[in-house]
């Protein structure tokens, strides 16, 4: 852990006043930008400023979640010590009576319904060293194939969608510092400006260049006031306009025949497909003007450089990653891979979402990204660990499908960390009946969020100011997170609880960890050789807080800022084109006299996913106290609804009460309601349980609901 540095100053008043400062990184989205927390001690007070640091992402920028972010780890509410419920209420014990009584919960679950009935619930805000020892200890500890996380409802069609396309799923395949000298930018469903606001001087700077910017959205946001051309589209009909803008750019000549017939696959395929459906239909599904859309096709086409990022718009759909595709299909067809100013990014949405999915988190995966039903993976990741192969469980399912287990009585047991699972996913309702029906349920957490509310066990860890580790951000850069305040209460390290876990268990052999720095030399054995190599990213390479992109395969090696300049990472070396049809392979949501309006979720610019920790900020919560819908004004006028009233939003889930806003920046069939309330404001109790095939995403921005006045009783 590193040291907090104290300075001496003196006041005007002849106080003496001792600053310390405390190195760190946000705990907030994948930008992690670099700061300072300033704690400036005197007799009569204590009081605390954030402060950015300079770095290669975001130039010492931060935002306004950055700058109050050490507010929610001083809270009043914060758990300090480990609580178990007792008759339905909760009382304080020791740790070592935590871990007697979750030792012996596990011991009797697994001897009754078997290792796979307790699942582990993860999370991408963690460190790579505690996601990494959380996955191990899902598979040695617990031998138990039940692991996914939450990163599975933000990146996993982004994810999905690379690894088919170009054999490897990092963030960006370029470095930030491209994006200024490209010459046309799409973004497609991100709201940079809210969700990742200090990357929006890279956009501002390509504007002042002369790159043009396309963005595609259904709302007008704070980030569609850059674009040069915004295509307004209807919810979830991503993946056919990718198909009418491929379409013109192959009938009008722009694409790159060279790359095509020397680094890809399937263009003729995709070509003959295009050629078979008409401009007209398209226009017609995503409700796009035939001139924009060619317009915006003839911009990208033209480009000699351009860059396309995505975000949750379009990956949270039920057909999120052929839609993905799609839009990776028109980056192949016209050469814009592997060269200068020319690439992919999927902006990732949580702290460590990049990380996080990299090893061993999710069901399929083994670290280094390594798949699990690999033979040659398994055996490589066993020997790293000391175990047989053959003692390796095998793939689980996804995050929402562990809860469709609990509600069969299939997983009796659950391990959660850090993540709130009855507010982040679809039909919320149903994900706490299910939980409900647990035999035994532990959570930790900073707080004790609506899901920690459920558990029998909760175990306080420490906040982000507290837990030395390493993050990946949006880029691919892995950083070291310092930290040097000291653990609050008897609160521990999410990396230390779990090893406490598995030693109680008689796994002690497998986890012998002193430091964050030993987990992260174990990961860097086990990731060698993988996709995602960190083997030659060391703590002393770190330290000088510039990071470093993976793959990074010798301590020599500086980091690979730009991908797939030579080859893809696909077994004949090629990217991959594909077919995708107009119409999704599973059948989406649509309004109907019943319910006739679309309802997509997103992100506020205060708040930050499920709101635990965002809520947890009075300078946050100030800024945004509840949720809201935002309705077009001659919508609401349809449906007598005014402004700042209460509405009752119905799905075919069920329904909520939410304050109207009025904005003429959506379409007029959609309303937008945020997720970071739960409650009787949680949105997701709305969302169904449809999932994309591939990756196993909810369609979250694509549901249908009936809004009305909410009718008063006395």
């Amino acid at each position: 852990m590193a040291k907090p540095v104290p300075l001496l100053k003196e006041q005007t008043n002849k106080e003496t006043e001792i600053l310390v400062t405390h190195d760190t990184q946000c705990p907030f989205c994948s930008v992690q930008c670099k700061m300072q927390l300033l704690e400036t001690k005197s007799k009569h007070r204590t009081s605390y400023q954030m402060i950015g640091k300079d770095n290669p992402t975001s130039k010492g920028r931060l935002c306004v979640k950055g700058m109050h972010a050490y507010q929610h780890t001083l809270h009043k509410d914060r758990l300090s010590h480990p609580l178990l419920k007792v008759n339905g209420e909760f009382v304080p014990i020791t740790w070592e009576e935590a871990y007697e009584t979750m030792t012996s919960q596990v011991k009797s679950i697994q001897r009754e319904d078997g290792n796979d009935a307790m699942a582990v619930y993860g999370s991408a805000s963690i460190t790579n060293e505690e996601a990494y020892v959380l996955g191990k200890f899902a598979r040695v500890g617990l031998r138990t194939k039940h692991i996914d996380y939450n990163g599975r409802l933000c990146m996993s069609a982004a994810a999905t969608a690379a690894s088919a396309s170009f054999g490897v799923d990092r963030g960006f395949t370029n470095g930030l510092d491209e994006i200024p000298f490209s010459e046309c930018i799409v973004l497609v469903g991100t709201n940079l400006a809210e969700c990742q606001p200090t990357l929006m001087p890279y956009f501002e700077e390509a504007r002042k260049h002369g790159a043009l910017i396309i963005v595609v959205d259904p709302r007008e946001t704070t980030t569609a006031k850059l674009a040069d051309i915004h295509l307004k589209l209807k919810p979830g009909t991503d993946a056919a306009l990718a198909n009418g803008l491929l379409k013109t750019i192959i009938e009008e000549g722009f694409t790159d025949e060279v790359f095509l017939k020397e680094r890809a696959e399937g263009f003729d395929d995709v070509k003959a497909y295009l050629a078979s459906i008409s401009l007209a239909t398209i226009v017609n599904q995503t409700g796009i003007k035939e001139d924009d859309l060619i317009r915006a096709a003839r911009t990208f086409g033209q480009a000699r450089s351009g860059m396309i990022f995505t975000a949750r718009g379009i990956e949270q759909q039920t057909d999120g990653v052929m839609a993905v595709r799609n839009f990776l299909n028109l980056l192949i067809a016209t050469g814009k891979l592997g060269k200068p100013f020319s690439g992919y990014g999927a902006i990732t949405g949580q702290s460590n979402g990049q990380g996080a999915r990299e090893h061993g988190q999710k069901a399929d995966q083994l670290p280094g990204y390594r798949a699990i039903e690999n033979s040659e993976h398994r055996s490589f990741i066993a020997d790293v660990w000391g175990i047989e192969a053959t003692d390796l469980p095998g793939k689980g399912v996804s995050a929402f499908e562990l809860f469709e287990k609990m509600d069969r009585k299939e997983i009796t047991g659950m391990f959660l960390v850090c993540s709130n699972p009855v507010v982040s996913n679809p039909k919320a309702d149903f994900v706490k009946k299910a939980i409900g029906k647990l035999k035994f349920f532990v959570a930790v957490d900073l707080f004790l969020s609506e899901t920690a509310q459920l558990a029998d066990l909760v175990l306080p860890t420490t906040s982000f100011l507290e837990d030395e580790g390493t993050m990946t951000n949006v880029e691919g850069r892995v950083t070291l997170r310092e930290a040097s305040v000291e653990p609050y209460g008897e609160s521990k390290h999410d990396w230390q609880i779990i090893q406490d876990l598995a030693r109680a268990l008689g796994k002690e052999k497998y986890f012998s960890y002193t430091c964050a720095e030993d987990i992260f030399n174990e990961l860097r054995k086990a990731s060698k050789g993988g996709i995602a190599d960190y083997y030659g990213i060391t703590y002393k390479r770190l330290k000088n807080g510039n990071g470093i992109l993976w793959p990074c395969p010798t301590l020599d090696h500086p980091g690979t800022p730009r991908l797939f300049d030579q080859t893809f990472h696909r077994a004949n070396k090629k990217a991959s084109m594909v077919v995708v049809p107009n119409e999704a392979f599973v059948p989406k949501e649509a309004p109907s006299p019943d319910f006739p309006l679309y309802l997509t979720t997103g992100r506020e610019l205060a708040h930050y996913l499920t709101g635990v920790q965002t809520r947890s900020s009075p300078s946050l919560l100030a800024r945004s106290f509840e949720s809201f819908m935002e309705i077009h004004p001659e919508t609401a006028g349809a449906y007598g609804i005014q402004d700042q009233s209460f509405v009752q939003l119905t799905s075919p889930q069920g329904s909520l009460v939410v304050r109207a806003r009025y904005s003429d920046k959506t379409r007029q069939d959609t309303v937008f309601v945020p997720f970071h309330w739960g409650g009787q404001q949680n949105i997701n109790r709305l969302v169904s349980a449809n999932l994309d095939p591939d990756c196993r995403m909810p369609g979250f921005k694509v549901s249908v609901v009936k809004a009305e006045p909410l009718k008063q009783t006395r």
